[in-house]
């Protein structure tokens, strides 16, 4: 099947993480992505650890795959004319630079727009392009700490901790990826681009829908849980008899089979806990029989008894158990690519499946430069024209 956003062209001025990873995934979409990097050194996480074999960074690889890097130094004018050219065929524009930085160059929505008045273009920064703060820095974990995120996350008697996962970075992705989208649906309808606005911040404080809601309810700021979950119970992660750990949480119609499993009978019977509410006002006593029926099991065995009973159960797993599980194994999580100096290597799929088509293997990133002249030359650009901006260090 034709992919989805075929024909569609990424003119990719991003770095580092949220965005990047938001334009490969555009490009696992269709897209023709045209990363922009800079001469000698391209973008900053190319120089990241872990560093493979040959020198290429893991990192680099996890957010930069089928793109094509063209390097050009925005400093420069004649860099800067060739990228309002390169923006001219474009259909859409990622950039995360400070508020003003595209403008200043002569690479703004405004610029680009005149000549390309259907260019999507989307801003991805930490705070936004207004405010107050809109020319603040921040990294994935200080949205973290500044959005509430990092308040809430860890045990009740802890230190405030950072997900393991960057969080930030990765919703905020996503989020751009639905901003050009949604520039490219409004796009098709009316033939003008749009200029929009993908703040970190808001994206963190955008996740707090739930606990806003509790917020607003009861004038109570969400606290750490740990495993457990506020408003249910059970919803925890508990340690079995071999040491490991396994998260149940279940709703009313699962607290019967699970008592039965866990043979607590006195538990199961007792109409006060028969409903969330009663069980979440007795968390205490709840949590403790839990506990002390659990610690007696093997963790197998319980996780196989629950699922038989259609309790919802998952063994708490590390990385490399998750990826190397079966139902993962069908699904085809897990892709591989080859590169010209690293060779084969694995690296997770885009999520999202087209049941009309098989999973095909994934394209490579590329390597510093690898695309400059043939992207050029498409645009076009002469070779001798090509030759002198080489010359010249602007490519």
């Amino acid at each position: 099947m034709t992919p989805p956003l075929e024909g569609i062209t990424v003119l990719d001025f991003s770095r580092v993480l949220a965005a990047p990873m938001a334009t490969q995934i555009l490009g696992e979409l269709g897209a023709t992505v045209i990363k922009v990097e800079r001469p000698g050194s391209g973008d900053e996480t190319r120089g990241f650890e872990p560093r493979l074999p040959a020198g290429e960074s893991a990192y680099f690889f996890a957010v930069n795959r089928g793109k094509h890097s063209v390097t050009l130094d925005l400093k420069d004018t004649r860099g800067r004319d060739v990228a309002r050219r390169l923006a001219t065929d474009a259909d859409v524009v990622v950039e995360n630079f400070l508020p003003g930085t595209m403008d200043r160059l002569g690479l703004g929505y405004e610029d680009l727009s005149e000549s390309n008045p259907g260019l999507v273009y989307v801003s991805a920064t930490g705070f936004g392009q207004t405010g107050p703060d809109r020319s603040r820095k921040g990294y994935d974990t200080v949205f973290q700490a500044l959005s509430g995120v990092m308040a809430m996350t860890g045990e009740p008697d802890g230190p405030p901790v950072k997900t393991g996962i960057p969080a930030a970075d990765l919703t905020s992705g996503l989020w751009v990826v639905i901003a050009a989208l949604t520039g490219l649906a409004g796009r098709s309808a009316t033939g003008q681009g749009r200029h929009l606005d993908v703040s970190m911040m808001d994206v963190q404080l955008s996740l707090h829908a739930l606990n806003a809601a509790r917020l607003f309810a009861l004038d109570e700021d969400p606290a750490r849980t740990g495993s457990q979950h506020p408003g249910r119970v059970p919803s925890a992660a508990f340690e079995a008899a071999d040491g490991r750990w396994v998260h149940i949480s279940c709703s009313d119609q699962h607290w019967a089979p699970l008592c039965r499993v866990l043979r607590l009978d006195e538990l199961g019977s007792d109409s006060e806990l028969r409903h969330n509410a009663g069980r979440v006002a007795r968390r205490d006593r709840v949590m403790t029989a839990l506990r002390t029926a659990i610690a007696c099991r093997e963790s197998g065995e319980l996780v196989g008894e629950l699922r038989a009973a259609d309790v919802p159960v998952g063994e708490v797993r590390g990385v490399r158990e998750a990826l190397d599980d079966p139902h993962a194994r069908a699904r085809g999580v897990v892709g591989t690519f080859s590169h010209p100096t690293e060779g084969t290597f694995p690296a997770i799929r885009t999520p999202l499946r087209d049941t009309g088509a098989r999973p095909q293997d994934l394209a490579s990133p590329p390597l510093l430069g690898a695309d400059t002249e043939t992207v050029l030359a498409d645009a076009g650009f002469g070779s001798a024209e090509i030759a002198d901006l080489r010359r010249e260090g602007v490519i």
